[in-house]
């Protein structure tokens, strides 16, 4: 008996502490706003989950998120005022596609870059196997 009554004191501040959710589905007034919701959500990112858009994921803090962008969407808020909203509380992580800035231009352009300077030196490599005059052949080689 002591040993049930010291494991549920002990494991009465963890119970404390434990987030609940609010367990009541989310309601759109319409078609149109179920639809601008669910656009809306699938372009900003879980940020605990960081691989998984908000409409996506199951974290408590997505589900919280959820519920904060229809408050937002329900206060008149447009999409833009929304999502600035969420980038100065979580910043530019929460944006599937951030804007082109300063601080994002290496994420916009860098994979180009790579593709360009790759296929350069493709080109490079080619040239100069080309100008390199005839291939020697071996027929004594086995394939």
């Amino acid at each position: 008996m002591r040993v049930l009554v010291l494991l549920a004191l002990l494991l009465a501040p963890i119970l404390c502490i434990a987030q609940v959710s609010d367990p009541t589905p989310l309601r759109f007034r319409d078609a149109a706003e179920e639809t601008r919701f669910h656009q809306l959500t699938s372009e900003l990112r879980c940020v605990m989950c960081q691989n998984q858009s908000l409409a996506d994921s199951n974290a408590q803090i997505a589900h919280d998120l959820r519920r904060e962008v229809l408050d937002l969407m329900n206060q008149g808020k447009s999409d833009a005022e929304i999502k600035r909203f969420l980038v100065e509380r979580y910043g530019e992580f929460v944006l599937y596609k951030p804007e082109i800035q300063r601080d994002t231009w290496l994420l916009w352009f860098g994979p180009g870059l790579l593709l360009l300077a790759g296929a350069i030196v493709v080109v490079v490599i080619v040239r100069k196997r080309g100008a390199g005059g005839t291939v020697v052949s071996d027929d004594n080689q086995e394939w």
